[in-house]
C-alpha cells in the first residue's frame, strides 16, 4: 500500500500491487472474449452458408481455397507491416517537425500532416500506383516494382500523417515543467526532445499506433482495385473458378473471419494498455 497521510484527514493514496492486479485479471478476460468472438465469427459464417443453400461440400471448397487465400492475406499483412514500419518512421520526424520552433519547419509538416490526414486513401492508392515507376533501372539491370510494393508505399504517406498527430498530441501532453527544466539546464529543443520527451511518449503512442495499425490492416484490400494480388483479388479468382454464385457470401464472410481473427486481438490489447498506462 502505497499512501500519503495527510494532517487533515485520513490516509489516502492508491494500492498499485492490487490494481495491477485488477488491470492482469482484465487481461484474462479480454482474452476469454477474443475466443468467444472467434467463435462466434465462424460460427456466422456456417450460418450464412447455410442461409446461403450451399451443400455440405462447402467445407471442402473452403479448405481448398485456404492456402490460396492465405497467401494472399500474407501479402495483406506484409503491406500492412511495410506501411506501419515507415510510416512510424516518418510520422516521428513529422511529428517532431510540427512543434519545432523554427517555422519554416513546422509550418510544411502542419501542411503534410492536414492535407495527407484527411484525404482518402483510395486517391493517395491511385497517384501512388500510377506515378510510381513500374521498374527501375540499378546499372545493367532492371527491377520491376511489384503493385503490391507500390500499394504499400501509397499507404504509408495516410500513416505518417496520422502518426504525426499522434506523436504531436504525445509530446504536447508532457508536462510544460519538463520543457523548461531542460531548457534552463542548457539543452537545445533536439536534445530536450530526444533525450526526454519522447522517450516518455512511447507509453502514450503506443494504444492508438496499435488502432492506427488495425485500421491498416483493414484497408489494405483497396490494393485489389489496382491489381495486388491481396486475399479479396485471390477470393474473386476462387470465385471465377468455382462458377457458383451461392460460395458469394461464405466464402467472403470466412475472409472477414481472417481479418478478425487477426485485428481483434490488436484492438483488446490496445484497451488493456490503456488502462495499465493509466493505472501508471
Amino acid at each position: 500500500m502505497m499512501s500519503k497521510r495527510s494532517k487533515y484527514g485520513p490516509e489516502v493514496g492508491i494500492d498499485l500491487p492490487a490494481a495491477r492486479q485488477r488491470v492482469g485479471d482484465t487481461f484474462k478476460l479480454d482474452m476469454a472474449g477474443i475466443l468467444l468472438a472467434i467463435a462466434i465469427v465462424l460460427g456466422v459464417v456456417l450460418a450464412i452458408a447455410l442461409l446461403s443453400g450451399v451443400d455440405t461440400g462447402l467445407l471442402g471448397v473452403l479448405i481448398k481455397w485456404t492456402p490460396f487465400l492465405g497467401k494472399g492475406f500474407l501479402l495483406n499483412v506484409v503491406m500492412s507491416l511495410v506501411a506501419i514500419v515507415f510510416g512510424t518512421i516518418g510520422g516521428v520526424f513529422l511529428g517532431m517537425g510540427q512543434l519545432a520552433p523554427a517555422s519554416w519547419v513546422s509550418l510544411p509538416a502542419k501542411i503534410f500532416t492536414q492535407i495527407f490526414r484527411n484525404a482518402p486513401w483510395l486517391v493517395l492508392l491511385f497517384y501512388c500506383i500510377f506515378l510510381l515507376p513500374f521498374q527501375v533501372r540499378i546499372g545493367d539491370q532492371i527491377y520491376a516494382i511489384p503493385n503490391w510494393l507500390r500499394a504499400a508505399i501509397g499507404f504509408t504517406i495516410p500513416v505518417v500523417a496520422n502518426f504525426s498527430e499522434i506523436v504531436r498530441g504525445a509530446m504536447q501532453s508532457i508536462p510544460s515543467g519538463q520543457w523548461e527544466a531542460a531548457r534552463s539546464l542548457g539543452y537545445t529543443w533536439r536534445q530536450t526532445v530526444t533525450s526526454i520527451i519522447l522517450p516518455q511518449c512511447v507509453e502514450r503512442m503506443l494504444p492508438p499506433w496499435m488502432n492506427l495499425y488495425a485500421v491498416l490492416l483493414m484497408a489494405t484490400p483497396l490494393a485489389s482495385i489496382v491489381g495486388a494480388e491481396e486475399a479479396l483479388t485471390n477470393a474473386r479468382t476462387a470465385l471465377q473458378a468455382e462458377s457458383d454464385s451461392r460460395l458469394l457470401l461464405p466464402l467472403y464472410a470466412y475472409l472477414l473471419s481472417w481479418f478478425f481473427i487477426y485485428s481483434y486481438p490488436i484492438a483488446r490489447l490496445s484497451m488493456a494498455l490503456e488502462r495499465r498506462f493509466a493505472v501508471r
